[in-house]
Protein backbone atom coordinates (compact mmCIF):
# COMPACT_ATOMS: atom_id res chain seq x y z
CA UNK A 1 0.00 0.00 0.00
CA UNK A 2 1.05 3.63 -0.43
CA UNK A 3 1.44 6.48 2.55
CA UNK A 4 -1.82 7.97 1.09
CA UNK A 5 -3.41 4.69 1.30
CA UNK A 6 -2.05 3.90 4.97
CA UNK A 7 -2.97 7.04 5.70
CA UNK A 8 -6.61 6.99 4.57
CA UNK A 9 -7.27 3.91 6.41
CA UNK A 10 -6.27 5.55 9.57
CA UNK A 11 -8.66 8.47 8.77
CA UNK A 12 -11.24 5.82 8.30
CA UNK A 13 -10.74 4.19 11.72
CA UNK A 14 -10.78 7.81 13.13
CA UNK A 15 -14.12 8.30 11.26
CA UNK A 16 -15.67 5.15 12.49
CA UNK A 17 -14.83 5.08 16.25
CA UNK A 18 -16.53 8.80 16.17
CA UNK A 19 -19.30 6.81 14.73
CA UNK A 20 -19.31 4.18 17.30
CA UNK A 21 -18.64 5.99 20.15
CA UNK A 22 -14.68 6.20 20.21
CA UNK A 23 -12.76 9.47 20.04
CA UNK A 24 -12.05 10.77 16.65
CA UNK A 25 -8.67 9.32 16.19
CA UNK A 26 -7.42 6.39 14.25
CA UNK A 27 -4.26 4.55 13.54
CA UNK A 28 -2.17 1.92 11.35
CA UNK A 29 1.56 0.61 11.53
CA UNK A 30 3.01 -0.99 8.73
CA UNK A 31 5.68 -2.48 7.48
CA UNK A 32 7.31 -2.58 3.88
CA UNK A 33 3.59 -1.20 2.89
CA UNK A 34 1.68 -4.06 4.51
CA UNK A 35 -0.58 -3.31 7.45
CA UNK A 36 0.49 -5.23 10.63
CA UNK A 37 -1.90 -3.24 12.53
CA UNK A 38 -4.36 -0.91 13.11
CA UNK A 39 -6.69 0.41 15.83
CA UNK A 40 -8.61 3.86 16.83
CA UNK A 41 -9.35 5.78 20.34
CA UNK A 42 -11.53 3.63 22.98
CA UNK A 43 -10.76 5.53 25.97
CA UNK A 44 -14.52 6.00 26.61
CA UNK A 45 -15.27 2.78 25.41
CA UNK A 46 -12.87 1.19 27.94
CA UNK A 47 -12.26 3.39 30.45
CA UNK A 48 -8.98 3.98 29.81
CA UNK A 49 -7.20 6.76 29.81
CA UNK A 50 -4.53 5.48 27.94
CA UNK A 51 -6.37 3.96 25.18
CA UNK A 52 -5.46 6.12 22.41
CA UNK A 53 -5.44 4.95 18.72
CA UNK A 54 -1.72 4.97 18.42
CA UNK A 55 -1.43 3.26 22.15
CA UNK A 56 -3.48 0.62 21.02
CA UNK A 57 -2.11 0.24 17.59
CA UNK A 58 1.43 -0.64 19.22
CA UNK A 59 0.18 -2.71 21.75
CA UNK A 60 -1.54 -4.30 18.87
CA UNK A 61 1.53 -4.46 16.25
CA UNK A 62 3.98 -5.65 19.76
CA UNK A 63 1.70 -8.76 20.29
CA UNK A 64 1.49 -9.51 17.13
CA UNK A 65 5.23 -9.52 15.77
CA UNK A 66 6.02 -10.95 18.98
CA UNK A 67 8.44 -7.62 19.81
CA UNK A 68 8.90 -5.00 22.18
CA UNK A 69 10.58 -3.31 19.31
CA UNK A 70 8.82 -1.95 15.82
CA UNK A 71 12.09 -0.62 14.26
CA UNK A 72 11.30 -1.10 10.34
CA UNK A 73 7.97 0.01 10.59
CA UNK A 74 6.30 3.15 10.43
CA UNK A 75 3.01 4.70 12.00
CA UNK A 76 0.06 6.26 10.56
CA UNK A 77 -2.01 8.70 12.69
CA UNK A 78 -5.07 10.48 12.13
CA UNK A 79 -3.61 13.11 13.86
CA UNK A 80 -0.37 14.56 15.30
CA UNK A 81 0.49 12.31 18.46
CA UNK A 82 -0.24 13.57 22.04
CA UNK A 83 2.63 14.00 24.53
CA UNK A 84 1.75 10.15 26.15
CA UNK A 85 1.67 8.70 22.37
CA UNK A 86 4.93 10.32 21.20
CA UNK A 87 6.80 8.97 23.87
CA UNK A 88 5.10 5.59 23.56
CA UNK A 89 6.21 5.51 19.76
CA UNK A 90 9.53 7.16 20.48
CA UNK A 91 9.93 3.56 23.23
CA UNK A 92 8.52 1.30 20.14
CA UNK A 93 11.30 2.50 17.74
CA UNK A 94 8.84 3.28 15.24
CA UNK A 95 10.95 4.73 12.47
CA UNK A 96 8.63 7.43 10.70
CA UNK A 97 5.38 9.31 12.07
CA UNK A 98 2.89 10.31 9.25
CA UNK A 99 0.28 12.26 10.84
CA UNK A 100 -3.08 13.99 9.11
CA UNK A 101 -4.48 16.94 11.31
CA UNK A 102 -1.99 18.74 13.92
CA UNK A 103 -2.19 19.25 17.26
CA UNK A 104 -3.78 22.87 16.48
CA UNK A 105 -6.82 20.97 14.84
CA UNK A 106 -7.41 18.48 17.38
CA UNK A 107 -7.56 21.96 20.43
CA UNK A 108 -9.97 23.19 18.08
CA UNK A 109 -12.74 20.48 18.98
CA UNK A 110 -11.35 20.38 22.57
CA UNK A 111 -8.14 18.24 22.35
CA UNK A 112 -5.72 20.59 23.57
CA UNK A 113 -2.56 18.60 24.80
CA UNK A 114 -0.02 22.15 24.52
CA UNK A 115 -0.17 21.99 28.56
CA UNK A 116 1.43 19.01 28.43
CA UNK A 117 3.72 19.54 26.39
CA UNK A 118 4.36 22.81 28.57
CA UNK A 119 4.73 20.96 31.49
CA UNK A 120 7.14 17.87 30.13
CA UNK A 121 9.99 21.57 30.51
CA UNK A 122 8.85 21.90 34.16
CA UNK A 123 10.81 21.65 36.75
CA UNK A 124 8.82 18.60 38.54
CA UNK A 125 8.57 20.84 41.13
CA UNK A 126 6.62 23.55 39.90
CA UNK A 127 4.22 21.23 37.80
CA UNK A 128 0.82 22.01 37.61
CA UNK A 129 0.51 18.31 39.50
CA UNK A 130 2.12 18.28 43.00
CA UNK A 131 5.31 15.74 42.26
CA UNK A 132 8.23 15.07 45.41
CA UNK A 133 10.70 12.61 45.61
CA UNK A 134 9.88 9.48 48.00
CA UNK A 135 12.11 6.65 49.35
CA UNK A 136 14.51 6.96 46.39
CA UNK A 137 17.20 4.93 48.01
CA UNK A 138 14.94 2.07 48.47
CA UNK A 139 13.30 2.79 44.92
CA UNK A 140 17.53 2.22 43.63
CA UNK A 141 17.29 -1.42 44.98
CA UNK A 142 15.70 -2.46 41.58
CA UNK A 143 18.53 -0.29 39.25
CA UNK A 144 21.40 -1.80 41.29
CA UNK A 145 19.56 -5.46 40.45
CA UNK A 146 18.93 -4.39 37.10
CA UNK A 147 22.50 -2.88 36.51
CA UNK A 148 23.94 -6.51 37.56
CA UNK A 149 21.91 -8.64 35.92
CA UNK A 150 23.56 -10.87 33.17
CA UNK A 151 19.87 -12.16 31.89
CA UNK A 152 18.52 -8.63 31.45
CA UNK A 153 16.80 -7.64 28.38
CA UNK A 154 17.37 -4.17 27.75
CA UNK A 155 15.38 -1.89 25.39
Amino acid sequence: MTKEELMRRAIVLSVNSVKTGGGPFGAVIAKDGEIIAEASNSVTLDNDPTAHAEVNCIRKATKKLATFDLAGCEIYTSCEPCPMCLGAIYWAHLDRIYYGNDRKDAAKIGFDDNFIYEEIAIDPKHRHRPMQPLLGKEALEAFKLWEKSDTKTEY
